[in-house]
């Protein structure tokens, strides 16, 4: 998931263009200087670096696993029998027919979720300025903890009784399938509209509709798909695990989840051992809760192997962000900002690094946390003075000074100046650097 733009890039906020004005800070469209870009395009570059490399596939095999996941609760599983009673009353139409039929009601499904990721992600902008504010950070972390007790059983969300028996109706012909798949998020929602809510929080703080709507569709694809299979052999039926006790189960693990996004969403709030000893209690907290404490039970032996595993994931993933976090090494060390660190450097020819950062800025936290703490990088930079450049507050007369002089359009920028204290605009960076691409970088100063 890296992405390197030269100066002549876009250049952006994160989290959308508003805050920056809000705070008085510069954006594409008010910083001096040249090659100014388009506000309207910030969103697109910020996520960009979202839609690459393996991290992206791997984001979406989870968001795939988790709608297949949701398939399991207690409110999708009683779909199953009526979706295959409904494609079986198809199945002397033709194998072709069926198909077109099952194509439909997953296209269906994909519609509605997809619109509602495309929806959320436009309101990045508007996200984007709210997530700097402690207030919105804890409410939103607040939401989802209430909608996370709601899958741990404290409380039922319901929804009209009329609603629900309107979605669920059969509709004949190729429109009935689509709009059969399309309502099939309302009939499930009490049990599967927290996860989506959750989903659409921070697709929503991504400000790109089109990872907005991969997000959804694969979520759709992962809801529809088992669906869908079951249908084409409705006659292995029987052999599907009873309802029971476990689907419960399923909804507590989901609740988890919702739980790792809320600590995903307070983390600027604390400092980074804080937050990663947060982390790491929720993953021990969740393994401990599924693998052992929850007393679920169902009716096939699988299901404690299920358990088991669930349990020995958490805690695993819980020793694994310790060891991480332990063995990570000291990283670079920083210099706060002032002209007499950069005049000593400059008379002592030495090249500088000066990392314009923000706390509630995701890709700073990945170049700080993962870059600056990699050992190749923190040897390579020895020979640099680095300068760190707290825009969090964004109320510092000489960082808004500094800022408009470089002609910082948003965070990240890292900024490389040569030993005469001029700065190569030809190796500027506006997103996260993994630590091998970043080595190589600064060979060009050097």
């Amino acid at each position: 998931m890296a992405v390197s733009l030269g100066y002549n890039n876009v250049y952006r906020d994160p989290l959308g263009f508003p805050e920056w004005q809000a705070k008085g800070l510069p954006t594409a469209a008010t910083a001096g200087g040249h090659n100014k870009t388009d506000p309207a395009l910030a969103p697109a570059a910020s996520a960009k670096g979202l839609m690459q490399g393996w991290a992206f596939v791997l984001t979406l095999a989870g968001i795939f696993l988790g709608g297949m996941a949701l398939n399991l609760t207690p409110c999708v599983y009683p779909l199953i029998p009526i979706t295959v009673s409904y494609f079986g009353g198809r199945s002397g139409q033709g194998q072709g027919k069926l198909l077109a039929h099952g194509f439909c009601y997953i296209t269906g499904l994909a519609m509605t979720n997809s619109i509602l990721g495309v929806v959320a992600a436009m309101t990045g902008s508007l996200m984007g300025g709210m997530l700097q504010n402690p207030w919105v950070l804890a409410t939103v972390a607040v939401v989802l903890l209430a909608f996370a007790s709601s899958l741990f059983g404290f409380w039922e969300l319901r929804l009209p009784t009329g609603l629900t028996r309107a979605a669920s109706r059969s509709y004949a012909g190729y429109f009935g399938t689509f709009f059969m798949g399309m309502t099939l998020g309302v009939v499930a929602a009490p049990c599967i509209g927290p996860f989506v809510l959750g989903l659409l929080t921070w697709v929503a703080s991504t400000a790109n509709p089109v990872f907005g709507f991969i997000v959804f569709f694969t979520l759709s694809l992962g809801l529809g798909l088992p669906l869908f299979i079951l249908a084409m052999f409705s006659g292995r039926l029987e052999k599907m695990p009873r309802s029971g006790e476990w689907m419960n189960w399923v909804r507590k693990a989901m609740g988890w989840v919702l739980v790792g996004m809320a600590a995903y969403f307070v983390r600027p709030l604390f400092p980074k051992a804080a937050s990663v000893v947060i982390y790491i209690l929720i993953a021990l907290a969740g393994g401990i809760h599924l693998g052992w404490l929850d007393r679920s039970k169902a009716a096939f032996r699988a299901f404690a192997w299920i358990k088991n595993g669930a349990g020995i994931a958490g805690v695993s993933l819980a020793l694994f962000l310790a060891a991480s976090w332990v063995l990570q090494g000291q990283g670079v060390t920083w210099q706060p900002y002032s002209p007499e660190v950069l005049a000593q450097a400059r008379n002592k020819g030495q090249p500088v690094i000066m990392d314009f950062y923000a706390t509630w800025c995701a890709p700073c936290r990945e170049l700080d946390e993962i870059t600056f703490h990699d050992p190749a990088v923190v040897k390579k930079t020895a020979g640099f003075v680095m300068v760190k450049i707290d825009l969090t507050e964004g109320n510092n007369p000489v960082y808004q000074q500094l800022v408009k002089d470089y002609d910082v359009r948003g965070v990240p920028t890292v900024a490389f100046l040569d030993g005469s204290g001029v700065e190569r605009r030809d190796m500027r960076l506006v997103d996260f650097m993994p630590p091998s691409e970043f080595v190589k970088w600064l060979d060009k100063i050097q």
